[in-house]
C-alpha cells in the first residue's frame, strides 16, 4: 500500500487545488453503479455495451424458448407414452424426418447466434484510433493510471483503504469499516454511503464522446479491469499488455471492480471513471499536470506501494 509520501505540505497544496477546482465544479450524475437487489445490467453508456446487452437479451429469448420446448416435450412424452396409456410399446428404432429435424434445427440456431455474436465480439476487440490513451496497471490492491501522452500518472485507491487514511481523519476511522467517521470521510469527498466500496480517491477522468483506449497490464498477479456500463472487461496479466476501448456517450460517474480474484483485498479494488465535457476534461488535465510531476511519469509502480506521486483530488461534481 502507498507509503505516506503525501506530506503535510503536499496535502496543503492538494487542499488548495481542491478548493479552487470546487469553485467551478461540474455536477455529475452517478449512472454506472450497482444497486442492492438489482438483477439487471447497469445502463449501457457505450455502443459496445448496448450491443452486448442486446445480444444477452436475444440469447435469453432463444434459451428460454428451448427450455420451454424441451420441458413441454418431456411432459408430453411422459404422459402420452406412459405404460398405462401405451401398454404395447412400438418396436421401431429410426425416424428419419425427426433425426433430420433435430440435427438441422440446432445448426440453424447456432448459426443465428454466431451471426449476431461474432460482429459484436469483433467490434469489442478491434481497437480504433484513440483520442485518449491510458495505461492501466493492476496492483495489490489498487490501480495505477498513466496518461502517457500527457505525462500524467497516479494511483487510485478505494476511499477507506489504509492508503487513504491520514491523521486528519481522526482516531475513530478504521480501514475498511463503514462507521460514522468513514461516512464523514465519504461525504467530505463528495460521496454518500451508497458509494461505499465504490468511491476512490483519484478517479479516471475522460471526455464524453471520445474514443478511450486502455492498455492494461498487471504488476504482480492477475487482475481484471471491468466496467459494466461500457462493456469493458479485460484481464490485467503481468508481463502482458492487453487492450480495451470505450466511447462513453453520456456524462456521469461510472463504477467498476477488479473481477479476478487477486488476494485478500480483492474486494476493495474498485474502479471509478468520470465522463465529463471537453472543457471540464481540459481543466482537470491542466490541474493534473500541475499536481503530478512529469518526470518519472513512466516509472513502473512498486508492487504494494504504488507510484510516488501525490494524490490529486479535483472535484468534478
Amino acid at each position: 500500500m502507498r507509503i505516506t509520501t503525501i506530506f503535510a505540505g503536499v496535502t496543503t497544496l492538494s487542499a488548495s487545488l481542491l478548493t479552487a477546482a470546487a469553485a467551478g465544479a461540474q455536477k455529475l450524475e452517478i449512472i454506472g453503479q450497482p444497486k442492492a437487489g438489482g438483477i439487471g445490467f447497469q445502463p449501457a453508456s457505450s455502443s459496445v455495451a448496448q450491443d452486448l446487452q442486446w445480444l444477452d437479451g436475444m440469447m435469453m429469448v432463444i434459451m428460454t424458448a428451448i427450455v420451454v420446448f424441451v420441458t413441454a416435450l418431456l411432459l408430453y412424452v411422459s404422459f402420452r407414452f406412459r405404460s398405462g396409456a401405451n401398454p404395447t410399446p412400438a418396436r421401431f428404432t429410426h425416424n428419419t424426418p425427426i433425426e433430420v429435424a433435430w440435427t438441422l434445427i440446432p445448426v440453424v440456431i447456432l448459426v443465428t447466434i454466431g451471426a449476431f455474436s461474432l460482429p459484436t465480439l469483433f467490434k469489442e476487440m478491434e481497437i480504433p484510433k484513440a483520442d485518449v490513451t491510458i495505461k492501466v496497471t493492476g496492483n495489490q490492491w489498487f490501480w495505477n493510471y498513466e496518461y502517457r501522452d500527457q505525462k500524467v500518472v497516479f494511483d487510485s485507491y478505494m476511499i477507506g483503504s489504509p492508503a487513504t487514511i491520514g491523521d486528519e481523519d481522526g482516531p475513530d476511522i478504521k480501514p475498511f469499516v463503514l462507521n460514522p467517521a468513514m461516512e464523514a470521510k465519504l461525504k467530505k469527498a463528495g460521496y454518500t454511503r451508497d458509494q461505499w466500496l465504490l468511491a476512490v480517491d483519484n478517479p479516471v477522468v475522460v471526455p464524453v464522446n471520445k474514443i478511450v483506449v486502455l492498455n492494461i497490464t498487471g504488476a504482480d498477479v492477475i487482475h481484471s479491469f471491468a466496467l459494466p456500463a461500457f462493456g469493458v472487461k479485460q484481464d490485467a496479466v503481468p508481463g502482458r499488455l492487453a487492450q480495451a476501448w470505450f466511447k462513453a456517450d453520456k456524462e456521469g460517474i461510472y463504477f467498476g471492480q477488479c473481477s479476478e480474484l487477486c488476494g485478500k483485498d480483492h474486494a476493495f479494488m474498485p474502479i471509478e471513471i468520470r465522463v465529463v465535457s471537453q472543457p471540464a476534461y481540459e481543466a482537470w488535465l491542466a490541474k493534473a499536470k500541475q499536481q503530478f510531476a512529469a518526470a518519472g511519469a513512466t516509472d513502473a509502480p512498486v508492487p504494494g506501494q504504488g507510484s510516488n506521486k501525490p494524490a490529486i483530488r479535483v472535484a468534478l461534481r
